[in-house]
């Protein structure tokens, strides 16, 4: 960005400061552009946005308020307009598209959107809508009926996310992300396809761009927690996920014996699979083609090497720690 002063490129400042969200008082990592000549310091968009992303997450975590996502995720459900669903809940339209466009919903609405996730509940909140046509209650009522069914049979698989997952509240552990095992499993069949990496390649490939994307946005993709170990960042339980999605035919993992005595497991595409872009933003498949691109041709021991020298792996190491998405910001 050049100065509006002097036309000259300005440098980017981060430091860390006090920022105010409904007279609550938040620590963020504000970035800026300064002009070296005059002192003054400017935000472009992006910056603006990143800036801004940093404190109302806090927000949200520290009041459980849910993230963009989860609200239009719960009206999804449902197979409601957003409409349909501020009436039930009793909002105003302009005011229910805003909380699914980013506006942080009060601590009030809050509490009844996260009441609505649950079907018994939500069916209780339209019975009780005065305004409801009788056709769209008895559809609610099948879609929740439909939705039960489906809890039952998928009980397995929510047991299994939650294992790999935990269910907590998106945090500066998740990046601010509800954990999504189908996004994280098209993160991992995009670099199979694209680059055929060694198990531990693809644990530091899937750290960087879920971390880059984090430093740009202040949102993680995956929403996956990542732990310091010897050999550098990983997905929290990876080897349980990898042999998960191996087992269904998401990607194919090849064994081999290495002189030392080791053994290596190589990630290569199930021929039956095709990564699913739709799932991710453009600027989501950006990160993901950049990490791509600027590690096609680094080796395991090389990557090994340089996840070593970021700040997110040297102070957590020590004890196996998750890593706080917040080094994100001081990536090398």
């Amino acid at each position: 960005m050049k100065s509006p002063f002097t036309n000259k490129e300005m440098s980017v400042v981060k430091e860390w400061r006090t920022m105010s969200f409904r007279k609550e008082e938040f620590q963020v990592l504000f970035h800026s552009y300064k002009c070296e000549d005059t002192g003054e310091q400017f935000e472009d968009e992006l910056f603006a946005q990143l800036n801004y992303n940093q404190v109302v997450n806090q927000y949200r975590e520290k009041y459980n308020i849910p993230f963009p996502d989860q609200i239009i995720s719960i009206r999804e459900k449902y197979n409601l307009s957003a409409a349909k669903m501020s009436e039930i809940l009793g909002f105003g339209t302009n005011g229910y598209r805003q909380y699914e466009a980013g506006e942080v919903p009060s601590q009030s609405n809050a509490k009844l959107i996260r009441l609505a996730d649950d079907p018994h509940e939500f069916k209780k909140l339209a019975d009780y809508c005065s305004t409801l046509d009788q056709k769209i209650i008895d559809k609610i009522h099948r879609t929740v009926e439909n939705l039960l069914e489906e809890q039952k049979k998928n009980k397995l698989d929510k047991q299994l996310e939650n294992y790999f997952f935990g269910t907590c509240f998106p945090n500066a552990l998740t990046g601010f992300k509800t954990p999504d095992l189908k996004k994280f499993t098209e993160m991992v069949m995009f670099f199979t396809e694209k680059l055929q990496p060694w198990k531990t390649k693809l644990n530091k490939l899937l750290f960087y761009a879920d971390f880059m994307m984090y430093r740009q946005s202040g949102f993680s993709i995956s929403g996956v927690q990542y732990r310091a170990i010897p050999m550098g960042p990983v997905p929290n339980n990876f080897n349980g996920i990898f042999e998960y999605l191996a087992n269904r035919d998401d990607v194919d993992i090849y064994y081999s014996n290495f002189p030392d005595g080791g053994i290596g497991e190589q990630f290569k595409p199930n021929s039956s699979k095709v990564f699913n872009k739709d799932l991710f933003s453009d600027s989501e498949l950006q990160i993901l083609h950049s990490v791509a691109e600027k590690f096609k041709n680094t080796s395991t021991n090389k990557i090994i090497e340089i996840s070593h020298k970021e700040k997110a792996w040297i102070e957590n190491n020590d004890g196996k720690k998750l890593i706080d998405y917040r080094y994100g910001f001081e990536l090398n």
